[in-house]
């Protein structure tokens, strides 16, 4: 029986990529986001529209994934926000200290960031506890461990981590395990299209949901539970690589 996996933020980016290898292992992927329907997945994906910063459209969204397919093995973490406006009247304001940015920002991280996985956390960990089963992830970064040019974006993920981490040590007696994971610099089309950035050690969308596989096929994954992962550590770990081939370089903390 196909695992199914539920992929917030599946419309671009990390989470399109996470939807699109579980899909090509065979997985039963159910993909949300606001713009999902024009997002390029396999036919196979079920595409659920959902604006995850309205608590109604997210519990409609979590409740037609149970009836259509009765239980929720994944849940990967990809809905995010606050990239948004990067430029403001002409100027670049990503990495303006905490005093002069736009609070914009904040309730973009935090709100349709942290808040959009905690409330859908709560959906799937209730049919995860009932199986006794299962797997969340929290896409992640090592801004929650160093300063990176943005305050903001460095408490956001901070908060990530430590709500892998309670969550983990509260489902832990329900053999559900939650991670964080870290990719290193990835191939988005946000990315690509930068044009600025060297490409020589980075990652596909694609090589983060080859990760989430793994986990989910681990019976042991409970030893990471509550950790924050490297992606391409894991690589090593599980012995996968990047869909051309390439075995990404793992990033430390003096690397970032």
């Amino acid at each position: 029986m196909p695992r199914v996996a539920v992929v917030t933020g599946a419309s671009r980016g990390i989470g399109r990529g996470v939807a699109h290898e579980l899909a090509n292992q065979g997985w039963d992927v159910f993909a949300t986001g606001r713009s999902v329907a024009d997002a390029p997945l396999p036919q196979s994906v079920r595409r659920l529209t959902c604006d995850h910063t309205n608590d109604g459209a997210v519990a409609e969204t979590f409740a037609e994934v149970r009836h259509e397919a009765g239980r929720i093995d994944v849940l990967v973490n990809g809905v995010w926000g606050g990239y948004e406006r990067m430029v403001e009247d002409g100027r670049f304001t990503w990495v303006d200290p905490f005093w002069l940015q736009p609070m914009w920002r904040w309730e973009g991280m935090m709100g349709a960031g942290v808040r959009a996985a905690f409330v859908a956390s709560q959906h799937a960990a209730a049919g995860m506890v009932d199986a006794g089963r299962g797997l969340i992830v929290h896409l992640s970064h090592w801004a929650a461990q160093k300063h990176l040019g943005n305050t903001i974006y460095g408490i956001s993920k901070a908060a990530t981590d430590k709500m892998a981490a309670d969550m983990a040590q509260e489902l832990k007696e329900h053999n559900v395990v939650v991670v964080s994971l870290y990719p290193g610099l990835v191939r988005t089309e946000a990315v690509l299209s930068a044009g600025v950035f060297d490409l020589s050690n980075s990652e596909s969308p694609e090589f983060i949901g080859r990760a989430v596989a793994a986990l989910a096929e681990d019976d042991g994954a409970s030893r990471h539970s509550g950790k924050p992962l490297v992606v391409a550590d894991l690589a090593n770990e599980y012995g996968f690589t990047d869909i051309d081939g390439k075995q990404p370089h793992a990033l430390t903390l003096a690397d970032v």
